[in-house]
This record gives structure tokens, C-alpha cells and sequence, in this order.
């Protein structure tokens, strides 16, 4: 994966609005060793609002991640729609204990006055993570019927085919139900 990708040049940027458009795939996400996405089809559409001394990045991330189902452990596809409003500002405010968010709602980014870049990987990191849901299990009915079935009963099975009476944990077994 290309991390240049993600770098946004501020300091070359003309005053006005700029728009840029980025796909985001299973490989943005093994960069950052993440194992609970498994597969990742994403488009991030950023908006960069610069006059004077403001500088506004918008990132809206549409489309849709593969997880591990919690329940089955099957792929389970989510769909995304996430927008990060950030705001950019020079400085050392953000290490003088600076506001995190303006008045605008927007989440404030600082950045050293030598920085000539923002960049975007980890923002867009963050906010895919933190759109997915706690839970995330198939509907009702749909999960590995396989599973479901060991689940339901609880019999577990090991890789030679005994179950789990034949286990060495079998005599303990109702411990605690005297």
C-alpha cells in the first residue's frame, strides 16, 4: 500500500476548495496489522476548505467492511458511512493543552509549523474502527448452521470426532452443581 496515498499538502494548496477521491482496500488495513477487518471495499471522498488562515478537511468514507461474525466466526459485510470534520491549525497549541474540538463541532488537528502535510491514514483508521458496531453477528438465521448446531447443544467435537465426554475435563463435569 502506497502511505503517500493519504498525505494531503497543505502548504501547496490554493485558497478555495479541493476535492479528492481515495479507495481504501483489505491492504490499508493489514498495514496497521488490524485483524478484526478482514476485507475492506471503501471510497473516501476528502474536501479540503483553505482561506487564510483556516484550513477544513472533510472525509466521507462510504461502502463496506468484512468482519469475523461474533457468534459464527463467518465473514460478515458491514456497510460504513462515517464523516470525520477536522480542523487544521498550526502551532503548539495542541502540546499547550489546546481545545480538541472549535465551535463548529469540528475535531481540531494540529500540526507543527514545519509540517507541509496532513496526514489522513490514521484519521480514516479511527473512524472506520469506531463506526462498526459492538455487536456484530448475521441476522437471525443466517450464521453457519455448523456452528449454530454445536452452539445449541453444547457438545463440543474435536479434531478426531470424539466428543467432549471423552475429554480429560469430563470429570469435572457438574463440579459445581451439588
Amino acid at each position: 500500500m502506497d502511505k503517500n496515498l493519504f498525505l494531503i499538502p497543505l502548504n501547496g494548496l490554493a485558497r478555495g476548495r479541493t476535492e479528492t477521491v481515495m479507495k481504501v482496500g483489505r491492504q490499508f488495513f493489514e498495514s496497521f496489522e488490524n485483524s478484526e477487518i478482514l476485507d475492506a471495499d471503501l471510497d473516501v471522498c476528502v474536501v479540503i476548505e483553505k482561506s487564510g488562515d483556516y484550513t477544513g478537511v472533510d472525509c466521507h468514507v462510504s461502502g463496506s467492511v468484512s468482519v469475523a461474525c461474533d457468534r459464527c466466526l463467518d465473514p460478515l459485510a458491514l456497510p460504513v458511512d462515517t464523516v470525520a470534520l477536522l480542523s487544521v491549525k498550526f502551532g503548539d497549541g495542541g502540546a499547550a493543552g489546546g481545545d480538541d474540538d472549535d465551535s463548529s463541532g469540528r475535531e481540531i488537528v494540529w500540526l507543527s509549523g514545519d509540517d507541509a502535510e496532513l496526514d489522513l491514514a490514521q484519521v480514516i483508521y479511527d473512524y472506520v474502527c469506531l463506526s462498526l458496531p459492538m455487536l456484530r453477528m448475521h441476522p437471525e438465521g443466517e450464521c453457519n448452521p455448523l456452528v449454530m448446531k454445536y452452539l445449541r447443544t453444547g457438545i463440543s467435537v474435536t479434531d478426531t470426532g470424539d466428543t467432549a465426554q471423552d475429554s480429560p475435563f469430563a470429570a469435572l463435569k457438574g463440579i459445581f452443581e451439588n
